[in-house]
C-alpha cells in the first residue's frame, strides 16, 4: 500500500475509539452493540483430543515472532492440534523470511497458516482478529500477540484444563514476563541472528498472576468465536488504519461477551517484554523518550 493509499485516521474515529474505551468499562450496556454470545447450553463441551487456533500479528517484529513460533517448534503439543495463525504484511521482509523458514518445518500436531493483508487492515489487530474467529473450525481460538510463547507443557497443560468446559472467554491466570529488554539485549539479538528455532533463559522470566483477559491472554470457545466475531460490530475496530494501533479491541470484546474471563491452570506461558516499539518507528527521538518512560515506569512499578 502506498502513502497515498493509506488510511486516514478520523476525527469520528477518534471519537469513537475514546467512546468505546468509555462504554467497554461499563459506560452503557453491551447490548446496545451487539447480541449476546450463544448460551452456555448451546456451546459444544467439547472433550478429547482439541483443536486450537493460535492468531498471532506481526509487524517488524521477527526476532519475538521467532520465539513464538520456536516454541511450537521445540515443544509441539501431544494432546490437541494447532492451527498457528499469522497475520503479517508482504512488505516486512524480516517477518516474511522468518514465515518461510518456519513454514517449511513438518511439527507434529501444528498447521502453519500464514495470512498477509495490506498494512492498513494489518495494522488494526481487530480485523484480522475477526476474520479468523468467524471462518475458525477449531473448538477453542487463542487471540495472542508475536511476544508470547508458548513453553515445555503449556499447550498440553491447556488441553487438560479446556476439558469439557463451556465458558465464552478463558485465560491463563498466570504468566511469566520477563523484564524491560533494551533493543540490544542477547535475547532480542539472538531472535534476529537465529540460527532457528530459537529458545529463552526462563530465569530471565517472573511469574505474574493476571485477572482478566487481557489483549495476548483472551482464549475465546470455537462457537462464540464462529457467532460474534472479534468486535466485528463495533465499525472503528474493523476499520483500516494509517499506523499500528494500541490494541484496546480486547477491553470491547471482554464488554461485548459479557465476561471478563475465567481463569484456568495453563503452565509454560512466557511473555518478553520489550523497551523499543520499532513497529512504532521507535528509532525517532519520540519513540526513544517513549522508551526511557518505559523502562523509568518498569523500575517503579511494584509487583502483582
Amino acid at each position: 500500500m502506498s502513502d497515498a493509499e493509506t488510511p486516514k485516521t478520523t476525527a469520528r474515529d477518534v471519537v469513537e475509539l475514546w467512546f468505546l474505551r468509555l462504554a467497554a468499562g461499563g459506560l452503557v450496556p453491551a447490548g446496545w452493540f451487539a447480541p449476546p454470545p450463544p448460551a452456555e447450553a448451546a456451546r459444544a463441551a467439547r472433550t478429547g483430543h482439541l483443536r486450537l487456533e493460535i492468531v498471532s500479528h506481526c509487524w517488524r517484529y521477527a526476532h519475538l515472532l521467532a520465539y513464538q513460533l520456536s516454541s511450537l517448534v521445540l515443544h509441539p503439543p501431544t494432546r490437541l492440534s494447532v492451527t498457528m495463525t499469522v497475520f503479517h504484511a508482504a512488505e516486512d521482509a524480516g517477518t516474511v523470511a522468518l514465515l518461510g523458514d518456519i513454514g517449511a518445518r513438518r511439527v507434529p500436531n501444528v498447521n502453519w497458516n500464514w495470512q498477509a493483508l495490506d498494512r492498513g487492515r494489518l495494522f488494526r489487530r481487530g480485523i484480522g482478529r475477526n476474520l479468523a474467529a468467524r471462518a475458525t473450525a477449531a473448538d477453542w481460538v487463542w487471540f495472542t500477540d508475536c511476544d508470547l510463547l508458548f513453553h515445555a507443557g503449556c499447550l498440553d497443560g491447556l488441553a487438560d484444563a479446556l476439558q469439557g468446559r463451556r465458558d465464552a472467554l478463558v485465560f491463563p491466570q498466570a504468566e511469566a514476563v520477563s523484564a524491560l529488554l533494551a533493543e540490544d539485549d542477547p535475547m532480542l539479538e539472538r531472535g534476529r541472528r537465529g540460527p532457528m528455532p530459537v529458545d529463552i533463559d526462563p530465569s530471565r522470566f517472573e511469574r505474574q498472576v493476571r485477572d482478566r483477559a487481557t489483549g495476548p491472554l483472551q482464549i475465546a470457545h470455537g462457537d462464540v468465536a464462529r457467532a460474534r466475531g472479534y468486535c466485528g460490530e463495533l465499525r472503528v475496530y474493523q476499520q483500516p488504519s494509517p499506523v499500528w494501533t494500541k490494541c484496546t479491541e480486547d477491553r470491547a470484546y471482554r464488554w461485548l461477551l459479557r465476561s471478563p474471563g475465567a481463569p484456568v491452570e495453563v503452565p509454560g506461558v512466557y511473555r518478553i517484554r520489550h523497551a523499543s516499539k520499532g513497529r512504532y518507528r521507535d528509532r525517532s527521538l519520540s519513540g526513544r523518550v517513549r522508551g526511557a518512560i518505559r523502562r523509568r515506569f518498569d523500575r517503579s512499578r511494584t509487583p502483582d
